[in-house]
């Protein structure tokens, strides 16, 4: 049996309807009511006062009916795991594969993700990144509208078909991240008010602020946190936009909850990681807490995203205004931030604080080309390949996997996929998805992009679009991509070189005006020609030892095709 209570301190009578039946609950210390229990696979559902509208449990494991029917109770020990010798994947020297359950795969379940694992295996991934998978309203959505924050999903395949994706991970040797949410909640579904108070005034970007100073809720969300990690033996989390966490207490719900986590990773013995996704520019994230950080693994750095990508497609528009030189992109590879206390001219002021490179290895900063926010908050979701030329995105490539950091791709980056991600919801409720399709147009005009091509997020063709098209790896010039790729993660995990995280053995040269630039990693010399014409570059006599277009190592220079990159190694 399977006890049944909730957190209501806002009710002063609380009912569980069991099986149908209701049952009075007890009320406890704290706002807590107690009294009922189940059998696994029972429905049930709370009657809040005198209402009897039946409202799903906050902390629902199960939600089979979405998020506004009953819940289940579901048995967390009833999965037989298949992993028990797995002790998970440290950070350094990984390469994480980010990728949406929804439109990995036109089957858009857990078990059909697994059936392109092997794939993932033969690039040379070490760890799955998965966008949100707790239960939202509808049946596609990004994942980030979600909820009920300790529910899977059910069109993905529920809390079983998680375990399974998760269980069939670890087989392959891959380890898993988990996007979650903890900064807001979706627009549908939300009874949690009606409960207790999660949410406090003040807004951020996606609505009302969650209650973090608030004990019940600050154990609402590390217990979640941890819950995926030790019953769903998931290896780490990505922390969405940890930026909007506003939090005053003594210690920060960050630091508690990377506490936490430390102590359930001795317990289990597993490896267990946390990587905040920020704009603050602020190594406080991954500061050990003895010296007054919050303790985190890593964080994602947009900075080293935005240099390359504005160097790559010459747009420096919006929040990119900043970017797009050689010197820019020096900074970062040396620095991690570009903004470290510096002006930033997108937000007016200065911005960011430094990091100290000799004690804080590059393996702490995520980045990437592409990622699920830089393409699918563009107006119409396009990708790289559709911004930039072949020979620079072979460029992007050379560049991300040699850097000191740890790289991370875009779902389909590989064989440089030519399907759009656009934003989609599929809201049940007509009002929402026009006040969604409205926001997103006013978002991306502000933006300066071309809003006329707007696919409108509601259309089911906006979700059809994402969808990754596997067959494009049968066609020669993915097929190329696809090969660089695996060439790339295969050489950076034979040369320790390429994957040293040390930011003070980093060195760049470069000339802004001929285009080219080098970049020292150990024995090796990383140069990139981003002119359209050919390039003679100096450089100390080497070995060719991977190359995306002409290359001659001549004594004295490396001479480069356009739009083309070499990895040299010197000679000793």
């Amino acid at each position: 049996m399977t006890a049944i209570g909730v957190w209501a301190p806002y009710a002063t009578r609380v009912r569980a309807l069991v099986g149908g039946e209701p049952v009075g609950l007890v009320a406890g210390a704290d706002g807590w009511w107690s009294g009922a229990d189940a059998e696994p696979g029972t429905d049930y559902a709370f009657l809040l006062d005198d209402s009897d509208e039946p409202l799903p449990d906050p902390a629902s494991r199960w939600q089979p009916y979405g998020v506004h029917g009953a819940s289940r109770v579901y048995d967390q020990a009833a999965y037989p795991w298949g992993d028990a010798d797995w002790r998970g994947q440290a950070l350094p020297g990984a390469v994480i594969y980010e990728l949406h359950v929804g439109t990995f795969t036109p089957g858009a379940t857990f078990d059909t993700a697994v059936e392109r694992l092997d794939h993932l295996v033969g690039l040379g991934i070490t760890h799955v990144e998965v966008l949100p998978v707790n239960a939202f309203n509808g049946v596609w959505n990004w994942g980030y509208d979600g909820v009920d924050w300790y529910a899977v999903h059910e069109a993905y395949g529920g809390p079983d078909g998680l375990k399974r994706f998760v269980d069939a991970c670890h087989a392959r040797g891959l380890a898993v991240v988990l996007d979650v949410v903890y900064n807001h909640l979706g627009p549908s579904g939300n009874y949690l008010p009606r409960f207790g108070p999660y949410l406090k005034s003040g807004r951020n970007t996606w609505g009302d602020l969650v209650n973090l100073e608030e004990p019940q809720v600050r154990r609402f969300v590390i217990e979640n946190a941890l819950m995926w990690l030790r019953d769903f033996h998931v290896d780490a989390l990505r922390l969405d936009a940890v930026h909007a966490l506003h939090d005053s207490s003594p210690v920060h719900v960050l630091a508690e909850l990377a506490a936490a986590v430390d102590a359930l990773s001795i317990e289990t013995g597993r490896e267990l990681t946390l990587i905040a996704e920020s704009d603050l520019n602020d190594p406080v994230m991954i500061t050990p807490r003895t010296e007054g950080g919050y303790g985190l693994a890593a964080q994602w750095d947009d900075d080293v995203h935005h240099a390359l990508h504005s160097l790559l497609t010459g747009e420096t528009q919006g929040y990119y205004c900043d970017f797009g030189s050689l010197p820019t992109l020096a900074k970062v590879f040396t620095s991690a931030f570009l903004h470290d206390g510096t002006y930033s001219t997108f937000r007016g002021r200065n911005h960011g604080k430094p990091v100290d490179r000799a004690t804080t290895p590059g393996f702490r900063f995520v980045v990437c080309l592409q990622n699920h926010d830089q393409v699918g908050n563009r107006a119409v979701g396009d990708r790289l390949p559709e911004l930039t030329s072949p020979g620079l995105l072979r460029v992007g490539a050379v560049l991300l996997l040699s850097s000191a950091f740890t790289p991370m791709l875009w779902m389909g980056e590989e064989w440089a996929a030519s399907t759009r991600w656009p934003f989609f919801t599929s809201h049940p409720e007509p009002e929402l998805g026009e006040a969604t399709a409205k926001g997103r147009l006013e978002e991306f005009g502000n933006h300066g992009w071309d809003v006329s091509q707007m696919i409108d997020p509601q259309d089911p063709s906006a979700y059809r679009s994402a969808i990754l098209d596997w067959t494009e790896l049968a066609a020669p010039a993915h097929v190329e991509m696809l090969d660089l790729y695996r060439r790339l993660i295969a050489l950076r995990a034979a040369e320790p070189d390429l994957a040293d995280p040390d930011l003070l053995r980093v060195a760049v040269d470069y000339d802004e005006d001929a285009r080219w630039l080098v970049v020292h990693r150990g024995a090796f010399r990383v140069v990139a020609n981003f002119g359209a014409t050919e390039q003679a570059v100096p450089l100390a006599a080497g070995e060719i030892v991977l190359a995306t277009g002409p290359a001659e190592a001549l004594d004295g220079t490396v001479r480069l095709g356009p739009e083309s990159a070499a990895i040299v190694r010197l000679a000793p």
